[in-house]
């Protein structure tokens, strides 16, 4: 069988986190959240929450406007932190 874990017991430190790194790739790439505003058409509020990294769901639609204008790959911006290091 499957090496696979349940995790219907565990909180979130657990089992880990995924942290948004929209702030580091607009940083590197000298892109603004007003700029991607204009690029996407997206609301510059939603923007900044993914800027911010205070989401709790993740917007499927929203990760591909900005991989494309911003022709990156989602592991770009979304990156999972083991709860072990």
């Amino acid at each position: 069988m499957e090496d696979v874990r349940s995790i219907i017991s565990y909180r979130m430190d657990e089992y880990g986190s995924v942290k948004v790194k929209l702030a580091e790739v607009l940083n590197s790439r000298g892109i603004t959240r007003n700029r991607l505003k204009t690029l996407t058409g997206i609301k510059y509020e939603v923007i900044d929450r993914y800027y911010q990294n205070h989401i709790e769901r993740v917007d499927l639609d929203f990760i591909a406007k900005v991989c494309y204008v911003l022709n990156c790959k989602v592991e770009d911006l979304l990156e999972y932190s083991d709860p072990d290091g």
